[in-house]
């Protein structure tokens, strides 16, 4: 009987999964993750997950029959190490302090045609992370053996063997150059591709827990740390090859859209569509909007279990719709969001709808979005099946109006009690033998035509207010 323990780091929460060799979840446990403002920069609270760890993993149930650790965590974060310590903490992606440094940088890096990667808001740009970081912090930068992607810090901390792994690599970064599967030209350039740790799979295993670290953790002395995952990749992983050529749509605060064998030619970066890299190596077309952020705008306070099908019906009856974008990131982004009834604009935003009406709202505009991102990335089968999973998965009003604006295509939800990211990194501790698990799905219903048809009158109004605007 062997475990496998997942550290999934999300924007919002970090969790710890403890999960059976049959793949049932033993454990789970949630701490919320907030960044703390440092001296030069917004960081991501790496002390008090440190602490959170030290803390949490001696108290699970079943730790001496944890055999694999595999650490998944969001992007566009990098950490510096010396060897043994952290010599600069990750930056926050939301900080948005870096000046004149941001055209120094864009002038610098490789395009879009070379990285996949488009200039996006803020820190979402890894690379401009570390360009700042290079030019501001240089008696910290001399101290550096290794950058790391997130996920394979974790990895490290708790293995003492630092890698890198294309997946994190890769991330809307502008570090990596995805058709030649190497680092970005710039970065051999400026000095930061030999920081980067030697190459390896986000399933290799690094090297057994520390000995100090696993007796305090109270972890059997021969537990495997695996390389770790982007968590959108980990996703994706969990489909790739259980759904082959599908679409998959992983909701939550992102809602990622990823078309895996899709063409990267026709992507727009303007509207935040990207390549990702998957974890075997291979371009993916990506689009996405901050889905989970928006949604609470437009609920604004409201009980999200309010979005049902009754409501749904309301709604459309009373002529609400919304129009992006309510968050910086997305295909809409520096546009404003609206609220609208009946084709008028409501002075007083989401607050002129209805509460018990808004989750529905809210729903009704993330499904809208991501039916448009799919179509988006579309290739020659338009036919091709899609898969929806995470917190959205479960949202009925998302998934009806999601099946009637992907009509033809055969639209598949996980049913998996556990998210994808966490499911793919448990796959991933022993891959390639659960690559193809296939389990955990079924198909969206079919919406009959007359929902249909007022659901289409929706999306045209949406529509034709967004081009009015």
């Amino acid at each position: 009987m062997t475990h496998t323990l997942i550290l999934d780091i999300g924007k919002t929460n970090a969790k710890l999964l403890l999960i059976s060799e049959a793949g049932e979840v033993l454990a789970r446990e949630v701490q919320a993750n907030k960044a703390v403002q440092g001296a030069d920069y917004l960081e991501l609270g790496v002390g008090a997950l440190e602490a959170w760890l030290l803390r949490t993993i001696p108290a699970l149930p079943q730790r001496e029959h944890i055999a694999h650790l595999h650490v998944s965590t969001h992007g566009a974060a990098f950490c510096a190490i010396d060897g043994e310590r952290l010599v600069l903490p990750p930056m926050d992606y939301e900080w948005d302090g870096y000046g004149a440094h941001r055209e120094a940088f864009q002038r610098l890096a490789d395009g879009f045609e070379t990285t996949g990667s488009p200039d996006l808001p803020l820190g979402l740009n890894a690379g401009l992370q570390l360009y700042w970081l290079q030019q501001t912090q240089p008696a910290a930068w001399q101290r550096i053996r290794h950058w790391l992607p997130y996920p394979q810090y974790w990895a490290w901390w708790f293995s003492g063997v630092a890698a890198s792994e294309v997946s994190s690599l890769g991330c809307h970064t502008h570090l990596w150059s995805p058709a030649e599967q190497r680092p970005a030209a710039w970065t051999q350039r400026a000095g930061i591709a030999a920081l980067f740790a030697p190459l390896k799979k986000a399933w290799e295993v690094l090297g057994q827990v520390k000995p100090a670290l696993a007796a305090r953790l109270q972890l059997p002395a021969t537990c495997q740390v695996h390389v770790g995952v982007h968590d959108s990749n980990a996703c994706l992983a969990r489909h790739l090859h259980a759904v082959p050529h599908g679409t998959v749509v992983s909701t939550g605060t992102w809602c990622v859209v990823m078309a895996p064998g899709g063409s990267a030619t026709a992507l727009a970066p303007e509207r935040d569509e990207l390549v990702n890299v998957s974890v075997e190596g291979g371009a993916v077309p990506t689009a996405r909007f901050m889905g989970g952020r928006e949604f609470a705008a437009l609920c604004d306070g409201a009980d999200p279990a309010l979005a049902t099908l009754v409501a749904l019906d309301e709604l459309l009856a009373q002529g609400w719709a919304a129009t992006p974008s309510f968050a910086e990131a997305g295909p809409y982004q520096g546009q404003q969001g609206r609220v609208w009834q009946d084709g008028w604009a409501q002075a007083g935003g989401t607050q002129a709808v209805p509460a018990h009406l808004r989750p529905a709202l809210a729903a009704l505009y993330c499904a809208d979005i991501t039916a448009e991102l799919v179509a988006s990335l579309a290739t020659g089968d338009a036919s091709a099946p899609a898969v929806v999973e995470g917190p959205l998965a479960g949202n009925v009003v998302y998934t009806t109006a999601l099946s009637a604006w992907l009509a033809g295509r055969r639209v598949l939800r996980s049913t998996d009690a556990l998210e994808g990211t966490a499911r793919g990194a448990w796959m991933l501790a022993d891959w390639p033998a659960r690559a193809r698990l296939s389990g955990w799905y079924e198909p969206l219903p079919v919406v009959g035509p007359d929902l249909r048809q007022r659901l289409q009158r929706y999306r045209d109004q949406r529509t034709a207010l967004l081009q009015a605007a």
